[in-house]
């Protein structure tokens, strides 16, 4: 298919962990075209969980070469969402000495808690805005240093995967201030390095990239640009990370608008002009921009937990004819799944209790439940847990959050949205298409180019759907939800004990 080739577009590129993303759209937000290509991290063991940023590139140049070649001319610009909390070690022309460390990389976990237990814990955390916990490249560094001095000693430089794209076109090391606010690194006040993180880390800045703004541009016409379709007059926009990324795209940036995603994982961000700091439960403070601070927290346990409960606890093969058959099955079930809870950490997890040791549990199990009351409980549990951290975010906000934009594969399932409306109570936007980080990629491009993105923004939400929660059912899981909030606390002890017998 080849477009008008007048057509003046934009190009969000989003560079997620399982693939890499391509969104065209006009100057009227209309997407025109996408392209998409897969790759598979590395876990060859429990806790490691690398990338190889080679085959990222290799699909960036697909995707693009996939798009210009529909549309049939360059674009006005290619702007970038990437995953956050990536890191490897490259020489100084640029190439991987290993693979990326990923954000599940949970080797530097022992790490994290120590110094989130010292005394300067709570000063890294109020200075940087990231949690401290294995995720961080903070404690993965650390990690390095220790386990692999040689390969440590060897970098030129600690980059992001995002980076490594960067510098692959320009042969310049920068990173956007975004993804250099989730590294434990950056001082997200003074937009600089942290000297108190940098000298934890043993390293020097000039080891590190340039930090610029998320607007920061720039063109390329050599031999490498000209092959991916584009021209001297292509902007590329370094952008942002993909959760501040998929705010903007949401028009979850406005005050009492939440983001909520539901994904393989999970995560509750709201818009703010500045940090919002809850160091018990960790929450986060990335920069969508200078001005912009996207605030909340993530969740190891949304879409995996629920395969992993049909696959392995009820041993159905995934498909659309037993997904349909269990949510009608769930869809019969009283709200608080007739006394069943289920703690969903069965990926450890995050915010808001931080512990890589954690585990998941039922509660309330008696002879009446089948599996539709397991299936229940599971999305429950999951709902749970994020309204666990949008209750964390707003108690450290000026601003209580009014409406839920919600984004994710589950926003397919009616049941688990109308749960989700019900546990926080809260009025839900959906956000159909699945490409907020893209276009919120974009979005920053045009703003960089001087475009006003509100009207598009505006137009999106006005013909998006909604869902009222019910007052009964609320009612119901507010009941219930303090006891799942003491779950955790009750269990934890045992869980560490359980973990470290390593049965």
């Amino acid at each position: 298919m080849h477009l008008q080739p007048t057509q003046k577009y934009f190009i969000g590129i989003d560079l997620g962990t399982g693939s890499t993303k391509a969104v065209a759209v006009d100057e009227a937000g209309k997407t025109l075209c996408t392209a998409q290509q897969h790759y598979t991290a590395y876990s060859p063991e429990p806790g490691v969980s690398e990338q190889d940023a080679i085959q990222v590139w290799d699909a960036f140049l697909l995707c693009i070469n996939n798009i210009t070649g529909q549309m049939g001319t360059a674009p006005a610009a290619v702007s970038f969402s990437a995953a956050m909390h990536s890191i490897m070690p490259v020489d100084g022309n640029g190439h991987p000495l290993a693979k990326a460390m990923l954000w599940a990389d949970t080797r530097s976990g022992d790490i994290a808690r120590a110094i989130r237990d010292s005394v300067d814990g709570g000063i890294i955390y109020r200075n940087t805005g990231t949690a401290i916990y294995a995720m961080s490249p903070l404690s993965k560094l650390i990690w390095l240093c220790q386990n692999q001095p040689a390969l440590f000693a060897a970098a030129h430089k600690f980059i992001s995967i995002k980076e490594y794209i960067w510098y692959r076109l320009f042969g310049v090391f920068e990173v956007d201030y975004s993804i250099a606010s989730a590294t434990g690194l950056l001082d997200i006040i003074h937009l600089d390095w942290y000297d108190a993180s940098l000298s934890l880390a043993g390293i020097e800045r000039d080891r590190l990239s340039q930090p610029v703004s998320t607007g920061h541009m720039r063109f390329t016409a050599t031999a490498q640009g000209l092959a991916l379709g584009v021209d001297a007059q292509t902007a590329f926009v370094i952008g942002s990370s993909d959760g501040c990324c998929a705010n903007l795209g949401g028009n979850a940036v406005r005050p009492g608008v939440a983001a909520l995603t539901i994904g393989t994982s999970g995560a509750v961000r709201v818009g703010s002009t500045q940090p919002v700091y809850n160091y018990q439960a960790m929450t986060f403070n990335y920069l969508l921009n200078a001005e912009t601070f996207i605030c909340g927290g993530a969740v190891n346990n949304g879409g995996a937990a629920v395969d992993w409960l049909i696959k392995s606890f009820l041993k159905l093969s995934i498909t659309d004819q037993n997904y349909a058959m269990l949510f009608d099955k769930i869809d019969a079930v009283n709200a608080g799944s007739d006394g069943l809870i289920f703690l969903p950490y069965l990926y450890a997890e995050r915010a808001p209790v931080w512990d890589a040791k954690s585990s998941a549990a039922f509660l309330g199990i008696n002879i009446k439940h089948q599996q539709q009351h397991f299936m229940r409980a599971a999305l429950e549990g999951i709902c749970f847990a994020l309204y666990d951290v949008l209750n964390a975010v707003e108690a450290s906000s000026a601003e209580p959050v009014k409406e839920i934009v919600v984004s994710g594969g589950f926003i397919n399932s009616p049941v688990w949205v109308q749960i989700l409306a019900d546990i926080t109570g809260k009025k839900l936007v959906l956000l159909q298409g699945g490409d907020s980080s893209a276009m919120g990629a974009i979005y920053l491009a045009m703003q960089a180019l001087g475009l006003d993105v509100q009207a598009i923004l505006d137009t999106e939400t006005a013909n998006s759907a909604t869902v009222e929660p019910n007052v009964q059912r609320h009612h119901t899981y507010g009941r219930i939800f303090p006891i799942y909030k003491k779950l955790y606390s009750d269990l934890k002890d045992s869980m560490r004990l359980m973990r470290d017998l390593n049965l």
